[in-house]
């Protein structure tokens, strides 16, 4: 009736919003079915978690734990694996207990002489996903033949590589055709 006042109440706990809806549209007088069939479909979030979900913060000269993710999901699989490599070990090891442990192992094999090739295409990586094009996340120590990862962005690529391991079907899995 026109002039007159309704009163709606919605029961939050019970309620759907749908049902809400089409009671705000009653109470208005619009068809609340015609208008509910034309509602898209809702669609059902990936239960899965993704990298918007990793820190924004700056972790130190740009890096966000966000950046490391996407690193380490554009390397090739040797190099993401010498990455994790590093990081298991605290963020610094030796050429030659990095060559050592990739020259016979079962899953990723890299022969000694492509080692260092194969941290080369980290920093390329770096330089394409990093802040300001910030190669600095693997440091290279030629005279004390040391590798080396600060501890704050270690920490940050634990986080990355936890996500990588949830979510391996976001990682970089075979070469890019040129």
């Amino acid at each position: 009736m026109e002039g007159e006042s309704v009163r709606l109440v919605i029961d939050t706990q019970s309620d759907t919003y749908e049902q809400a809806i089409a009671a705000v549209q009653a109470a208005y007088g619009f068809n609340p079915v015609a208008l509910a069939s034309d509602w898209p479909e809702v669609p059902t979030p990936d239960p899965r978690p993704g990298p918007e979900r990793l820190n924004g913060e700056d972790l130190g000269e740009g890096w966000t734990e966000r950046l490391l993710f996407d690193t380490i999901a554009a390397v090739m699989p040797g190099a993401r694996a010498v990455l994790r490599r590093l990081v298991d070990l605290g963020g610094t090891a030796s050429y030659d207990d990095i060559q050592d442990y990739f020259a016979d192992h079962p899953e990723t094999p890299i022969p000694r002489a492509r080692i260092g090739g194969t941290l080369t295409s980290v920093r390329a990586v770096c330089r394409r996903t990093g802040p300001d094009n910030n190669t600095r996340l693997l440091e290279l120590d030629n005279r004390a033949r040391v590798y080396r990862i600060a501890p704050v962005f270690a920490e940050g690529l634990r986080r990355a590589f936890a996500l990588a391991d949830a979510r391996p079907d976001l990682l970089r899995q075979v070469p890019a055709c040129h």
